[in-house]
């Protein structure tokens, strides 16, 4: 999730389409916060690790 939001934000600053570099922001932190809680061990929609 996070490779995707680097592409998504790279094509949308390159590309000057705005929609595409919020997307990627969001897209950067949710894969973040998932990745974060995945390391600390937490079940994460009843999965131990989330891939």
């Amino acid at each position: 999730m996070i490779i995707l939001g680097l592409i998504l934000l790279l094509i949308g600053i390159f590309a000057k389409v705005s929609i595409l570099t919020t997307i990627g922001i969001v897209l950067i932190v949710v894969g973040a916060v998932l990745f974060l809680l995945g390391a600390t061990g937490r079940a994460i929609g009843g999965r131990k690790h989330w891939y």
